[in-house]
């Protein structure tokens, strides 16, 4: 297995990567680091740790909409909201993802650390 350094957030990390995996590991690196740049760059989440939550939450959120060809379709063109969008944070239009946030701010506790 090959190692490939990468950067998300403008962190650099090295990966394991399974031969021949060069390309699908880079396009999860890249929606990866757009996910947790757009939540940052809302400028609402400070903390490195809530922001890669929500960023996986919204990719997360996302896998559904797949298409059988593997290509993710627009959730705008579907007619649905992503579950965690950087800019939409209203307490009325996502109460599942706010009380996650919520038990997840209890599970960090003063730290801001899972372990």
């Amino acid at each position: 297995m090959k190692q490939l350094e990468v950067q998300i957030m403008g962190q650099s990390y090295l990966l394991g990567c399974p031969e021949n995996g060069d390309a699908r590991l880079l396009e999860a690196v890249s929606r990866v680091d757009a996910a947790m740049c757009r939540i940052r760059d809302a400028g609402k989440t400070k903390a490195r740790d809530r922001i890669a939550v929500l960023a996986a939450l919204n990719l997360a959120f996302e896998l559904p909409e797949r298409s059988p060809n593997g290509l993710a379709a627009p959730a705008a063109a579907q007619g649905q909201a992503p579950a965690a969008s950087a800019e939409s944070t209203d307490k009325t239009s996502h109460p599942q993802l706010d009380a996650l946030l919520q038990r997840l701010d209890a599970a960090l506790g003063t730290d801001g650390r899972l372990l």
